[in-house]
Parts: structure tokens; sequence; C-alpha cells
């Protein structure tokens, strides 16, 4: 069983493509009842006609405990100008939500979406005790979606041409995407862009969810999408190469602090944490991105 709590644009969909695809039964859990069983209704005419998958939705956290994954959407508001300006609500939220899980549900594998997110997952495992590999941030994905989205665009070419593009560190303004390794039909990304392209995909990877509340509220799809595939792996023991931030125990020369890193996850959760190499100036960028996320935490 999935079970999202959070039913709003981001939780509904990823309740949707679960729903969709048939994956698992699906529990949509929100604070507000009637706002979780109206989305669940809506969903559940979605399932396909041969599943006997289904979905339901409440406010009632005694409805996850058989759940194998848990997936943390929920958020206190809607932030305007940065990731962390609700921060102090936001940790006291995932603390509630982190107690109600351990009091419910024993071993699930967790994803985290609610941003900050660095700091959240950090504060959830504390919370809990849960094993590091079992609690995962989702939004290095996104991050490295969005990276390979301009780098297609900037060269004028398909996003298939691009491979090893991925985005490490922060989700925030302090996030590192890594150019060094990225590569274009086999060839290194640097032989083709300048250093004034390179400067200028970074910004506007980390301004992305700015330009586009230019035209919508927020974001939700992309992100919707980097999630299932993450619960698709895990419910299918399907290793998913990806980026996603965990609690570091000494990779990258880090400890104590939770940021955005590649990753192998499969049933298991994380089976594996990747020490990609980096440039001098991607190593200094990435210690710089975990000083931000450690600030924030120690911030509370």
């Amino acid at each position: 069983m999935i079970s999202i709590i959070g039913s709003g644009l981001v939780g509904s969909s990823i309740a949707f493509l679960c729903a969709a695809n048939a994956i698992d039964d699906i529990i949509l859990l929100n604070r507000t009842k009637s706002k979780a069983i109206g989305e669940a209704l809506d969903i559940s005419n979605a399932i396909p006609k041969n599943s006997d998958i289904t979905i339901k939705g409440t406010d009632d956290y005694s409805e996850i405990s058989n759940s194998k994954i848990i997936v943390i959407t929920a958020s206190t508001g809607v932030y305007l100008k940065n990731r962390n300006e609700m921060i102090d609500a936001q940790v006291k939220m995932i603390r509630n939500i982190a107690n109600e899980i351990k009091k419910n549900c024993k071993s699930p594998i967790v994803l985290i979406i609610s941003n900050p997110v660095d700091v959240l997952t950090y504060f959830f495992i504390k919370e809990t005790g849960f094993s590091r590999n079992n609690v995962i941030g989702i939004a290095s994905a996104l991050d490295s979606s969005r990276f390979r989205y301009l780098l297609s665009k900037k060269i004028g070419i398909n996003q298939s041409q691009i491979s090893d593009a991925f985005v490490l560190g922060e989700h925030g303004d302090s996030m590192v995407p890594v150019f060094s390794n990225t590569k274009i039909d086999g060839k290194n990304v640097l032989t083709i862009i300048n250093s004034s392209q390179k400067i200028e995909i970074t910004e506007e990877i980390r301004d992305y969810w700015k330009s586009l509340r230019n035209f919508k509220s927020r974001s939700q799809f992309g992100i919707s999408k980097n999630t299932f595939d993450v619960i698709y792996s895990i419910l299918n023991n399907q290793s998913l190469l990806s980026p996603t931030s965990i609690l570091l125990e000494g990779e990258y020369n880090q400890k104590n602090v939770c940021m955005g890193v590649l990753t192998t996850i499969d049933s298991k959760g994380i089976s594996k944490i990747h020490q990609s190499e980096l440039d001098e100036s991607e190593k200094k960028s990435l210690d710089h991105s975990a000083q931000i996320i450690r600030n924030n935490i120690e911030s509370i």
C-alpha cells in the first residue's frame, strides 16, 4: 500500500499516476478530510477496469498502518521568495507527521517532497530514528530534469541526447549542476557550451520555480513523475539511478546533514550512495551547499 500525506496539487498528482498505473492500493491522507475524500473519488475513475487496486481518502493516521511506502507532500502554506521562508512551521509539521507515522507504521520507506526538503528529511530521521536508507528526500531528481531541459533548449537538441546530467546539493539557491560529467551524444558538455552559458544555465535551474510561477501557481507534474518513478522502482525492485536527499555519514566529507547526492534505489530504499567524480569548483560548491543546509538546520 502507498500512503500519501497531503492531497494538494502534488499529492493528488502522485496518487493519480499510481492509480492510473495500478501499482498498489492508495491512501490519501489530508488534515481536511473532505479534500482527501474528494480527490480519491475523482482519481478512482482513473483506475484501469481490469485492476483490483483501491484508493481511499481519510484524515485518520491509523489507516496507513500497512504502508510499504509513505509519501509526504503536506505543507503549512505556499512559499513565495525561497523554500526556507516557512522553515519553522514546516519543521514543526514534519515532526508531528513523523510521530504519527512512527506510531502507526512500523517500517515504511518514506519519501519526502515537502520543502525545505533537505532540512525536513534530516528532522524526520532524527524524530523517528528510521534508517537513513528508508527516508528519501525527492527533489534533486526534479532539478536534474530541469537541467536536462534547459541544456536541450540552450544547445538546440533533444533531451534524449543528454546523459549523466545530475544536480546535487541543496534543493535551493545553492544547488550544484554537475557539468563536468554531463554528456551530449557521448561528448562532454563543457566542450560544447562556454563559461557564460554554464553560469546562465546554473542560474536558470536555481530560479526555475520562480519562472514557472509567472505562468501557474506552482509546479506539480515534474516532481510527481519523479516521485512516481521512485515508487515504481521500490515496488517492482527495479534499480533506479537518481539523485536524492539522504543523511550523509562521511560521503563527500559530510556528516550529519541531508543533501542531494547520486543514489541507487530499489526495493530496499537506498541501496547505494555513489561518490560522484567532481571537478574542484563543483567540490567547493557542494561543500558550500552542505554548509547552507547545515546552517538552516541549526537555525531551528
